[in-house]
């Protein structure tokens, strides 16, 4: 007989559920299920990584969800039809958003009045007069469920399903209340719930199941455990198969409400384009940009990705009419349309760079950008996206916390019994060994090696490792729609006040294709800022990051003595020693720097062999001219990514499909073990067009490197202008780019004593806080030649401003 789990909570239920959503798809197509619904609660978190998995077992998925109702028991809830998704996503959403983070709940007429496309089961029997109404919402799409856990109290909770189905009319239908995807997870289950509960394992008492029995189990096995309601049995199937919702069918549109009347958005983004080369090639356009420009208008046009653009054009210039500084940095400052716009400050076809890195029909991927705002100031930028778009249209990505390390290893121990002592020896003995922890090791750290406790708490710490813990918010991840996002996906509150995010985090919406857009917090924009407005009012001079001269020699020759206390991306210890070292003359030089000293070059053993080359102690061979071509400008040793897949394109025969998927596995964080299964393939490709096993190696060995992280050429680039900038401001205007610092704190890597030290080395004075004339900010004095501390730098002293709505003082 086949079978349909139709009730199964993952561990995106949050301390209930013990099984990733994969673990319960890959189980329930191995035991041979026709169908699987993932009902946990109040969400649909877990469901894209289980659509994944289901797609590849071959396993038909349910999209539903356990609701919690305020006047009302529990009810799952199963998508039948795409309304009946939207549905769901919209009843998930209000039940969230009309409570505080963690908590939810509808009335039971709001499940009412949306309950087209979607079918319901009532999990446990409940009162007559609690469940009619439900029951009428649902004319022929509602059932009671059946389940027998083999413990004290099924024959009375069956008894009472039986009445209550045929009072109602309704049929029954048999279920496991799945909570694992296998019984030896039902031990971490009993943590999660002690956990949950505040106390320990040994005192949870009846909080805790009296077995295993919640776990997903074989239509054989469900057979015998029902073979006297064959009917009940089968109707999980019937009822299965009535749902036939699928993220498969999820159509993403942006928003288009300001499209001036009569354009597509393909065409008001040309007109906008070819309007913005304009203002940036004064002089005329030259014709190698034009073409690059069509290329790209084309590729977006194909797929659909107009109002994408728009709709950042719209938030940066949103930011600028505001004076919020702000530039896009990434793989989106290798798009000349995004140079164009404004959205980006780096001639993307003067630098040579790969398009394809960040658009690609081959892909067909959302394209990422990413765009840095005012620290201070970004927060105006979010609210504005909200105000425009409304709440139910636009929300930020979530990240989902997991349990790590010590965190895994403290809430096992703790639900274990053990001692706040013996948790802390535990985590620190664990830190340096793992999960895998020698008998002797434990007993160096005066804990028993023979204490079943601690051996219990490091395997169920070690299970719980990656477990979801809960939400939280994407550094800047934004998704705007056309139609109700609440419609889409589930939205709801953020601890944090003015913000709502989705229930997806960035992986599971690449893999649907919602498209983000970043909006990014940097503090050295608030700092330029800040700098630039000083120099406004002190010296009458305008500037701006577009109008600051390039190629300064006096900067470059601050640069190479390491004077950069201050300045973005090239003040650590370890750039400062190796400025000198590279004497960088040009702003590709820069370029260079700041990509130079990160993990991904000096694991990959990229960064002696480009100094020797650099200073002329070691010659530069290029095998071929089509490798000079790539390699060029950094002297054979390909330090980009965008280096690396036109590496493998050209020398060892990819197709732009595989060197995308080279340059994915590149910024994947197990990119050192998924890169092994291109070396076969790149190394073959490069022998067969004649280069050498040696040099074939030495550049897969580059690569590897990237697995540690490496920066794009274009993230580098955006990078090393803001450096540049602020290098400039250092030079010319000390006190002035000091005095933004300071403001502007925290940020960067150096305290205030040691920017205040450092400016006074440039011959700048600086007068100390003085009640009489002191700001709450620093300021400068004497045509801006001085500086002078604000109160602010008094540690322990707050700023106090009347608060006009509470008639009171607020710090």
């Amino acid at each position: 007989m086949d079978y349909a789990e139709l009730v199964c909570r993952s561990n995106f239920s949050f301390l209930r559920g013990a099984s990733h959503p994969e673990e319960l798809v890959l189980t329930a197509s191995r035991l041979g299920l026709s169908a699987l619904a993932l009902t946990d609660a109040d969400g649909l978190y877990g469901a894209v990584k289980a659509h994944l998995a289901a797609k590849e077992h071959g396993l038909r998925l349910i999209l539903g969800a356990e609701l919690t109702l305020e006047d009302g028991p529990p009810v799952v809830v199963y998508a039948a039809d795409s309304g009946g998704y939207s549905n769901l996503c919209a009843l998930v959403s209000r039940s969230r958003m009309t409570h505080p983070k963690g908590e939810a709940g509808l009335p039971w007429r709001a499940l009412a009045e949306r309950s087209s496309g979607l079918l319901a089961l009532l999990p446990e029997p409940a009162a007559l007069e609690r469940v009619a109404p439900l029951a009428e919402a649902f004319p022929e799409r509602f059932h009671v469920g059946l389940c027998r856990t083999l413990s004290a109290g099924d024959s009375a909770r069956e008894a009472r399903a039986e009445v209550l189905a045929r009072e109602l009319g309704v049929p029954l239908v048999v279920h496991n209340d799945v909570h694992t995807h296998h019984r030896r997870r039902q031990p971490l289950q009993d943590v999660l719930s002690a956990v949950r509960h505040g106390t320990t394992v040994d005192q949870a008492g009846t909080r805790l199941w009296p077995n295993g029995e919640r776990t997903l189990k074989g239509p054989g096995e469900m057979a015998r455990l029902f073979a006297d309601r064959p009917e009940a049995l089968a109707r999980t199937v019937e009822l299965a198969s009535r749902c036939r919702a699928s993220l498969d069918d999820l159509r993403y549109r942006f928003p288009e409400e300001d499209l001036p009347g009569g354009r597509t958005a393909d065409e008001h983004l040309r007109v906008l384009t070819y309007e913005g080369l304009g203002v940036r090639y004064p002089a005329g356009v030259p014709p190698e940009v034009v073409k690059q420009i069509e290329h790209e208008l084309r590729l977006i046009a194909a797929l659909d990705f107009a109002g994408y653009f728009l709709s950042l054009w719209d938030i940066v210039g949103f930011a600028r009419r505001q004076g919020i500084l702000c530039q896009g940095r990434g793989s989106a400052a290798n798009s000349a349309v995004c140079y164009a716009l404004q959205i980006t400050a780096i001639d993307p076809v003067r630098m040579g760079l790969l398009f394809e890195r960040f658009l690609s029909m081959a892909r067909k991927e959302p394209p990422d950008i990413d765009v840095d705002f005012e620290h201070e100031r970004r927060e105006e930028v979010l609210q504005y996206v909200y105000e425009k778009h409304g709440r139910h249209r636009a929300g930020m990505v979530c990240e989902v916390i997991c349990y790590r390390g010590r965190l895994a290893l403290r809430e096992a121990g703790k639900a274990m019994g053990l001692s706040l002592d013996q948790v802390d020896r535990l985590s620190k003995v664990s830190a340096a060994h793992g999960f895998e922890v020698t008998p002797e090791v434990l007993l160096e750290a005066g804990l028993s090696a023979f204490d079943r406790r601690v051996q219990r708490t490091l395997s169920l710490a070690a299970e719980l490792e990656g477990f979801p813990r809960h939400l939280s918010i994407h550094v800047g991840g934004f998704v705007m729609t056309r139609e109700p996002l609440t419609e889409l996906v589930p939205v709801e509150n953020a601890a944090m006040a003015g913000r709502t995010v989705i229930q997806w985090e960035k992986d599971d919406i690449n893999s649907i294709g919602l498209l983000k857009v970043d909006l990014l917090a940097l503090g050295m924009l608030t700092a330029l800022s800040k700098c630039f407005a000083l120099i406004r009012e002190h010296h009458g001079r305008e500037l701006s990051l577009a109008t600051i001269p390039a190629e300064d020699p006096k900067v470059y020759d601050m640069l190479c003595e390491a004077d950069t206390v201050g300045v973005f991306q090239i003040e650590s210890r370890a750039q400062m020693n190796m400025l000198p070292r590279l004497r960088p003359r040009t702003f590709y030089d820069l370029v260079v720097e700041i990509a130079l000293i990160r993990p991904g070059p000096i694991v990959g053993k990229m960064v002696h062999p480009f100094l020797r080359r650099r200073n002329g102690e070691e010659t530069v061979m290029y095998p071929s001219e089509a490798v000079r071509e790539i390699l060029g400008k950094t002297l054979g040793v390909p330090l980009f990514q965008e280096q690396a897949m036109k590496l493998a394109m050209v020398a060892a025969g990819f197709s732009a499909e595989e060197a995308d998927g080279l340059r994915r596995v590149l910024s994947h964080k197990r990119a050192e073990s998924m890169l092994l299964q291109y070396r076969g393939r790149f190394v073959e490709g490069c022998l067969s067009r004649g280069y050498s096993r040696v040099q074939a190696e030495e550049w897969f060995d580059n690569f590897r490197g990237f697995a540690h992280y490496g920066f794009p050429e274009s993230h580098s680039a955006s990078f090393a202008l803001i450096a540049y900038a602020s290098s400039w401001l250092k030079c010319h205007y000390p006190a002035a780019f000091t005095t933004a610092l300071l403001n502007s704190q925290p940020m960067g890597f150096y305290a205030p004593h040691t920017l205040v030290a450092d400016v006074q080395r440039h011959g700048v004075e600086v007068r100390p806080v003085d009640v009489r004339c002191s700001r709450w900010d620093c300021t400068l004095e004497d045509g801006g030649k001085a500086l002078r501390l604000g109160l602010r730098m008094v540690k322990g002293c707050l700023l106090y401003t009347a608060d006009a709505a509470n008639d009171g003082i607020v710090v």
